[in-house]
């Protein structure tokens, strides 16, 4: 089993800067793809981006790209989703997911452990 705690969230300016943490507890962290979802009030969670579990390859959606990034620390049981040139449709709910082995993936239902999400407001 693995748990996945989010942290980091808050109230950002638009333009500014947020980075989200996502502490994982259980053992081989090492072998777990991980990937950021989001969800806004009224619409449905979506893919953020993710991180191999192998390669440290990320994959992001067109959304963010250029504007966030996805990394791992092994060592520390963690993934950071650094958000920068927030916007005001960046507001959601962030979830950490993971998945064992496997490459990330925007399809929810291949990721076996959440988190319970860390909010991030952006405001205009």
């Amino acid at each position: 089993q693995v748990q996945l705690v989010e942290s980091g969230g808050g109230l950002v300016q638009a333009g500014g800067s947020l980075r989200l943490s996502c502490a994982a507890s259980g053992r081989s962290f090492n072998y777990y793809t991980l990937a950021w979802f989001r969800q806004a009030p009224g619409k449905e969670r979506e893919f953020v981006g993710g991180i191999s579990w192998s390669s440290g390859s990320t994959y992001y959606a067109d959304s963010v790209k250029g504007r966030f990034t996805i990394s791992r620390d092994n060592a520390k049981n963690t993934v950071y989703l650094q958000m920068n040139s927030l916007k005001p449709e960046d507001t959601a709910l962030y979830y950490c997911a993971a998945r064992t082995l496997g490459a990330p993936t925007m399809r929810e239902l291949e990721y076996h452990y959440w988190g319970q999400g860390t909010q991030v407001t952006v405001s205009s």
